[in-house]
C-alpha cells in the first residue's frame, strides 16, 4: 500500500484527502445536531445563540400576529437555515456523498491507468481496496451519525417547546399585560375623576364667593339708601 502511495501520489493523495473531507463533513453535522439536541432539551435556559434567536423571533412573530398558526413550518425554516462554515446541512450531506464518489472515480482512473501501463496486480488492487474501505467508512460513519434521525429529534424538541411551553407563556404574559394596562387605565380614570371633582368644587366655591360678594354689594347699597332716606326725614 505504501509503495503505491509513493509511486502514484498524484492519485492516492487526492483520494485520501477527499475521503477525509467526506468523513469530516459527516462528523461536523453530527456534532452540530447533537449539540443542538442537548441544548433544546433545556430551551428555557439555553445559551446557544441560534436557539436564542429562534425564541426571540418566535416571540416577535406571535406578538405581531397575535399567535402562530403553523409552528412546524416555522421550525422547518429554522432547520433549513442551520449552517456550518456557510453551508447548510443538506448541502453538506450531498457534498459528503459527492466527495466519496469523486474519490472512487479517481481511484478507478488510477486503476485503469495502471492496467494500461501494464503494472502488476500489486499496484492495481490497492485502488480497489481503498475504494471499498472508503465506502465502508462513509456508510459506517453515516449510520453512526444518523443525521436524518438527529434532525428529526431536534425538530420534535423545538416544536414541543414552542407549542407546549413558549406559546402558553406568551399568552399568559399578554393577559398579564392587559390586566396591568387595565389597572393603569382605571388608576388614570380615578385620578382624572378626582381632578374633575376638585375643579368642580373650586368652580362652585368661586360661584359662591361671587354670589356672596353680589349679595353683600346689594345689602350695602340698600343700607346706604335707607340711611340716606333717614337723613332726609331727619333734616325735614
Amino acid at each position: 500500500m505504501l509503495q503505491i502511495i509513493f509511486k502514484h501520489p498524484e492519485f492516492m493523495i487526492p483520494i485520501l484527502i477527499l475521503l477525509s473531507l467526506s468523513i469530516i463533513c459527516q462528523i461536523s453535522m453530527g456534532v452540530l445536531c447533537h449539540k443542538l439536541i442537548w441544548e433544546s432539551e433545556n430551551m428555557s435556559s439555553t445559551a446557544n445563540k441560534s436557539l436564542q434567536q429562534l425564541k426571540l423571533k418566535f416571540s416577535s412573530c406571535c406578538q405581531l400576529h397575535e399567535g402562530m398558526s403553523n409552528i412546524s413550518v416555522f421550525v422547518d425554516k429554522y432547520m433549513n437555515q442551520l449552517k456550518i462554515g456557510g453551508f447548510s446541512l443538506s448541502v453538506l450531506k450531498h457534498l459528503s456523498g459527492q466527495l466519496v464518489l469523486l474519490s472512487i472515480l479517481i481511484s478507478g482512473i488510477g486503476a485503469c491507468r495502471g492496467i494500461i501501463m501494464g503494472e502488476s496486480v500489486l499496484y492495481i488492487v490497492p485502488y480497489y481496496i481503498i475504494s471499498f474501505l472508503g465506502l465502508y467508512c462513509y456508510f459506517a460513519i453515516s449510520s453512526l451519525v444518523d443525521i436524518s434521525g438527529k434532525t428529526q429529534i431536534l425538530r420534535t424538541n423545538l416544536i414541543d417547546y414552542l407549542e407546549n411551553h413558549l406559546v402558553n407563556r406568551l399568552e399568559q404574559t399578554t393577559l398579564d399585560m392587559k390586566l396591568v394596562q387595565g389597572e393603569e387605565m382605571a388608576a388614570k380614570e380615578n385620578v382624572q375623576t378626582e381632578e374633575n371633582a376638585k375643579i368642580r368644587e373650586s368652580e362652585q366655591e368661586k360661584k359662591m364667593q361671587e354670589q356672596n360678594e353680589a349679595e353683600s354689594a346689594v345689602l350695602s347699597h340698600t343700607e346706604a339708601k335707607e340711611l340716606e332716606s333717614l337723613l332726609r326725614e331727619f333734616l325735614v
